[in-house]
């Protein structure tokens, strides 16, 4: 573990890179960098008319983060959720309360294809908080019955996300329109130092490609409103046993790791929480079924990649897209 903030070790699933300059300033825009949750965080706004200076930004910031960390990291031990898990009695705080019941919402209306109580089962697939792989089929079903209990919660296809609008929250209560937080998943608002909709790349979803960024399969470009982008994939976080490829996305309902054949999922939002979880349940259920949810929901947007597919939904308009 890199760093005592981490939620996740090295957010697998993301897909996603802003396209910004860090190392300088553009009129009222301010922009400053961390480590947290297992990776680099950045934070960039537009302090015009904010009357805090941006040390006490970014302090504040770090706070938050600390503070989340301590209260739903399954890496930190002595997090609330470290110690819940391990069976102490804990006084939940306002972020555990608040994952858990978004947790609880979501696990009811993707009918339990994301299930924050499926830790137990990424344990035991070697993608939660133990090494533990290739399980036969009495040890899913153990998992499976503890997943029932609700005995070991594991928040990371969630928290990353809910933790930058916690930040966004905090940044519209100074009176900033103009923003970019990125935690490993994104939100943004308003517009960029040029005065454009924020540029967020969408990475192509190959094996190897394990540095945001470095190879891109697109630019979506935001419309100067509020969105959470999140992209969940299983080409970052997977390993290969006997030939076959087994990922980290797992279906709560089954116990197994999926086979379908979406790499990634690439969710727009109104809140960064709400695209998190909607990138992890399109990865549970796969391309086809995924389409159909998108395409039920007029308040999302979303790009679908499979092996041999790029499909978008009708407002996700990205004219640099690769068709492959």
């Amino acid at each position: 573990m890199r760093s005592k903030m981490s939620l996740v070790r090295m957010s697998p699933a993301l897909a996603l890179a802003a396209l910004l300059a860090v190392s300088c300033n553009t009129g009222g825009y301010r922009t400053f960098q961390g480590y947290a949750q297992g990776g680099v965080y950045t934070v960039k706004y537009n302090a015009r008319g904010v009357n805090v200076s941006p040390q006490e930004v970014r302090d504040s910031v770090e706070a938050l983060l600390t503070a989340i960390d301590f209260s739903v990291s399954g890496y930190n031990r002595n997090s609330i959720l470290s110690r819940r898990n391990a069976g102490e009695e804990v006084e939940p705080d306002r972020y555990y309360s608040e994952l858990r019941e978004i947790s609880e919402h979501y696990r009811e209306i993707t009918g339990g294809a994301f299930d924050a109580a499926a830790g137990p089962l990424f344990d035991i697939w070697g993608f939660g908080f133990t090494r533990d792989t290739l399980p036969d089929q009495a040890a899913v079903d153990a998992a499976l019955s503890l997943c029932h209990e609700g005995k070991r919660l594991n928040f990371n296809a969630i928290a990353q996300g809910y933790t930058c609008d916690v930040v966004a929250a905090y940044l519209h209560s100074l009176g900033v329109r103009d923003m970019l937080v990125d935690i490993g998943e994104i939100y943004c608002e308003g517009l960029n130092p040029s005065g454009e909709g924020w540029k967020i790349g969408i990475d192509n979803p190959v094996d190897g490609n394990n540095s945001p960024g470095a190879d891109l399969r697109g630019v979506w470009q935001s419309d100067g409103g509020a969105h959470g982008v999140v992209t969940s994939g299983n080409y970052r976080k997977f390993y290969v046993r006997d030939g076959r490829k087994y990922s980290h996305t797992i279906d709560p309902r089954n116990g197994y790791p999926v086979s379908h054949s979406l790499l990634s999922a690439t969710i727009v939002a109104p809140t960064a929480t709400e695209a998190d979880a909607l990138a992890t349940y399109c990865m549970v259920i796969g391309p086809e079924a995924a389409r159909d949810f998108v395409l039920s929901r007029p308040d999302i947007e979303a790009c679908l990649i499979s092996a041999d597919t790029l499909w978008t939904s009708p407002g996700f308009k990205i004219p640099a897209l690769r068709p492959e």
